[in-house]
């Protein structure tokens, strides 16, 4: 793979996972909130929230790495 194009897809692959756990924050509250806003205001609501966006992304960040660098090793022997 031509390495400006391997530079853009890690770029990319980089800042996924930022755009998508931005989106998983903000509707997070849709998706568990169960439409009670004393219970999304409770430290465990919280800490699941900031769990499964950090999981998400996290997971995100590592298939996209794989994925742009698949392979690249065997070109620098």
């Amino acid at each position: 793979m031509d390495t400006t194009l391997t530079v853009i897809l890690g770029i990319v692959a980089m800042l996924l996972p930022l755009v998508v756990g931005r989106l998983v924050w903000k509707r997070f509250n849709q998706w568990f909130g169960r439409n009670d806003e004393a219970f999304m205001d409770t430290l465990e609501f919280f800490l699941k929230k900031i769990g499964f966006t950090v999981l998400v992304a996290f997971i995100l960040l590592w298939l996209g790495m794989s994925l742009v660098f698949n392979g690249n090793g065997a070109a620098l022997t």
